[in-house]
């Protein structure tokens, strides 16, 4: 296996992006002189800085500065900002970040998307589709890594689902094939350290697509309460999602994600995952199990 270093992680301070610098250094055995991890605020990386990996201040904002950031690095991991609620936002931050790695000479870029961005009911998938247009326009070559939603997005409603026993959805049979937040990052390390230079588009899922009631007589069965999937509309299910807590803002961001689902947008399963890894993703079967002191109810 070539590589070509120094390699980048941008948004280390995230957890996806610790991950990718985790499964780097210990899975991969990638020297940590030849890492870089990039992140807004260098405070939060000082055990990463312990490890031997360069942390450098990287703003997305700033595009004065980006292009010193990326100095010297071969290959970039391109982690998509969290900008919800802010509509383009995320878009204009990674034009940014694609134009300062072409100035940099940055060679190769890989980028965690979503799954089937064109014409997605996703109201934010317009700055994934818009993204990875902008890396096909870039002079450096490129991998798409159109990542499935994670496992771990079942926290955001799992509070609400246990304590009242329903589970309001308007994803009516869709399925989702998801995928745990450890796997994603495991694939995205080995892109990072293959040293592949051909534009690749990667449609990461996990083992198998799963129904809402699917999904939740596996939870039931995980926190021992029963959980009835009630059907509801578009509007109920952003409703339900401010009355659950959700600014109105983020309510229509995650009741869109019923839409999608319903609509076929993230059911697709391949097995790319093991094409980058050699592995088989975790089953969602074994990650609630593993996670089950977090459902379970008194």
């Amino acid at each position: 296996m070539s590589h070509q270093y120094p390699i980048a992680v941008t948004g280390v301070a995230g957890q996806l992006g610790r991950q990718v610098i985790k499964y780097l250094l210990d899975n991969l055995q990638v020297p940590a002189q030849h890492i870089v991890a990039l992140t807004r605020d260098t405070t939060k990386l000082v055990e990463v800085a312990a490890q031997g990996v360069e942390v450098r201040h990287a703003d997305f904002d700033n595009t004065t500065t980006l292009a010193d950031a990326f100095k010297g690095v071969q290959r970039l991991l391109l982690i998509s900002t969290d900008t919800l609620g802010l509509p383009g936002k995320r878009l204009e931050q990674h034009k940014n970040a694609i134009a300062a790695a072409e100035q940099a000479g940055v060679k190769h870029v890989i980028y965690t998307s979503m799954p089937k961005p064109e014409g997605s009911a996703i109201t934010f998938a317009g700055d994934h589709l818009g993204t990875e247009q902008a890396l096909a326009a870039s002079n450096m070559s490129w991998t798409i890594l159109r990542n499935n939603w994670y496992f771990e997005n079942l926290f955001m409603e799992t509070e609400h689902i246990l304590a009242s026993g329903q589970w309001f959805s308007a994803a009516g049979d869709g399925r989702s094939a998801h995928i745990a937040r450890a796997d994603l990052a495991l694939a995205a390390a080995h892109a990072l350290a293959s040293g592949d230079t051909t534009n690749k588009t990667y449609t990461l899922s996990g083992a198998k697509a799963y129904r809402t009631q699917d999904m939740a007589e596996l939870l039931s069965k995980v926190s021992g309460k029963p959980i009835a999937v009630v059907p509801i509309t578009d509007e109920q299910k952003q409703a339900d999602l401010t009355q659950a807590g959700l600014p109105p803002a983020l309510a229509e961001i995650f009741a869109s994600f019923d839409i999608n689902t319903r609509q076929g947008g993230v059911a697709e399963v391949t097995d790319h995952f093991k094409q980058l890894t050699g592995k088989e993703p975790t089953p969602f079967e074994q990650w609630l199990d593993a996670h089950k002191n977090l459902f379970a109810v008194a």
